[in-house]
């Protein structure tokens, strides 16, 4: 057997296919899940060492992560093994003790461990050995390369054959920004917005005016869900949608069973697709095809969401959201062009409808990932029960990542909500829905611990630890103004005007969603291990 400085802890089967009694589970930096069942054989599969983030890229083997969907063998992955070449070392073989560590065993009996490899979620979506071809274009479309060519290519004709481009920042980026370059988040926007206009973009939008709509859209689907859980038993608990790591995990992995209590409410990004595809094209006078809309987010699965066929537009053959951006590859396309944020000259915010003011960001309160369950707590308190909540009580239990939130009349809990980030606080959550021991109406749940202030698209300073870091990155996320989805300028407008209502056939159609369990077939690749 080959030499390698580096392996995967798996034995046999590829990773992700089902079978197996054990399991290895891979966060990334921000703790993002990547799931591979391990059949218990004894030959290995290599993978290629990853960097590690600057929060720890960890690795455990775990008995609970089974069946999430084909990965490729050894022998079919494209991405090379880093082999650490030794000066007179030759052929060896390796060794797997009983605790499942690796040693290399030299020709003159020396023998030497070997690391085992750490997979970060910017690795996976990197290789395109894991994903069909045709997924791996997508992909490769989601990069600042991608906005560098529309950008070029418009260049080359005149204004009325130029494509629309249209920039859409999420509050959490614009805080990790924020930190790097020692600003306020007010004046990172406005910066962000001069440096991507002196590019050739042609609006820049903040993705809090979305997510107006998917926290509304939120709080509606709860209360009629409460109302209507007699007739049916998986009404609840209702668990937030907006993350796609937990999308993706959840379809690929429970299917059928956990689906239905998914809010079928689209994410702040794909509502931002609606709206800037729909909504600004109207107004634009374009159809969807000739913008080219583009978000800025702190999630590499953003890039996932934004392909799901759900979100193609088949009569203009284009998607709601062409391409997704994180927030460190903004920062390198500030590099790229040379260009530092705190040096440029802020620029006026731009606002989708007449009615939204732009003159400052604004944000949600109820933390970083967007205060899912503190406003559905609040309005279904007062919706369902009459209670103005004036401070929302969180109760953490084995940590900070799992809390809990009671609404309570007289000793009898009304409403009971929690809160889950990270992928052990999610599978313990889906282990209690399976055993019929769920206490919780609603659940927030975010793949990543610390939730989407900490997703793995961030911005890291080297010469920083993460967690303060992280500390100093939400500090700079509060600092923003608070607006409550109800009473935002231009939200209601939009309700009448462009959705036809608030139930209506088109606010359906635009802010919700469905998915789609992903079977798992048997195929010649399974077969083999």
């Amino acid at each position: 057997m080959e030499s390698a400085s580096t392996m995967n802890t798996c034995k046999g089967g590829p990773a992700w296919a089902g079978g197996g009694e054990a399991a290895l589970g891979v966060l990334s930096r921000g703790g993002k899940l990547l799931c591979a069942p391990l059949p218990p054989l004894r030959n290995e599969i290599r993978i290629p060492g990853a960097r590690s983030g600057p929060s720890g890229t960890l690795s455990t083997r775990s008995r609970g992560l089974r069946h999430c969907g084909p990965l490729l063998t050894n022998r079919e992955c494209i991405k090379p093994v880093k082999v650490e070449k030794r000066a007179g070392s030759g052929v060896a073989k390796i060794r797997i003790e009983d605790d499942g560590s690796y040693f290399q065993i030299n020709q003159d009996g020396g023998t030497r461990r070997l690391e085992k490899a750490k997979v970060s979620l910017n690795d996976c979506l990197a290789c395109s050995g894991c994903i069909t071809s045709a997924e791996t274009v997508l992909i490769t479309q989601q990069s600042h390369e991608e906005l560098k060519k529309v950008l070029d290519a418009n260049k080359m004709v005149a204004p009325s054959q130029q494509r629309l481009v249209v920039v859409s920042v999420s509050p959490q980026s614009r805080a990790s920004l924020a930190a790097r370059f020692q600003l306020n988040p007010t004046d990172t926007a406005r910066k962000l917005t001069s440096f991507f206009k002196k590019i050739g973009v042609h609006f820049v939008f903040d993705t809090a005016f979305s997510r107006h709509f998917s926290l509304l859209e939120s709080q509606r689907e709860f209360v009629r869900r409460f109302r209507g859980q007699a007739d049916c038993k998986q009404a609840l608990p209702l668990l937030a949608s907006a993350c796609p790591g937990w999308i993706c995990y959840a379809e690929k992995t429970h299917g059928s069973f956990i689906l239905p209590h998914i809010s079928t409410a689209r994410s702040p990004q794909q509502v931002m697709g609606s709206l800037v595809k729909d909504f600004f094209a109207q107004q634009q006078h374009l159809t969807p095809d000739k913008i080219y809309h583009v978000t800025v987010m702190p999630c590499y699965d953003k890039k996932l969401e934004a392909s799901r066929p759900d979100f193609f537009n088949q009569e203009h053959q284009t998607r709601d959201v062409d391409c997704v951006l994180t927030t460190g590859e903004v920062f390198r396309l500030l590099e790229e062009e040379g260009v530092s944020l705190p040096d440029l000259e802020p620029a006026p915010l731009d606002s989708l409808c007449s009615g939204a003011s732009a003159e400052e960001p604004t944000s949600h309160r109820g933390g970083g990932s967007g205060g899912y369950l503190e406003h559905v707590f609040r309005h279904a308190a007062r919706e369902l029960f009459g209670i103005h909540v004036a401070e929302v009580t969180y109760k953490p239990l084995r940590n900070k990542d799992f809390q809990e939130v009671t609404l309570e009349k007289e000793g009898q809990v009304l409403l009971h909500f929690a809160m889950a980030y990270g992928f052990r606080n999610i599978q313990n959550l889906v282990q209690r829905l399976k055993r019929g021991r769920c206490p919780y109406h609603y659940v927030e749940v975010m793949a990543c611990p610390s939730g989407c202030l900490n997703g793995g698209g961030q911005l890291q300073a080297p010469d920083r630890p993460s967690r303060e870091l992280l500390q100093h990155v939400e500090r700079l996320y509060g600092m923003v103004r608070a607006e409550a989805p109800e009473d935002a300028p231009g939200v209601q407008e939009l309700y009448t005007h462009w959705l036809q209502g608030t139930d209506s056939e088109c606010a359906g159609r635009l802010l919700h969603t469905q998915y789609h369990a992903v079977e798992k077939a048997s195929t010649g690749l399974g077969i083999r291990w």
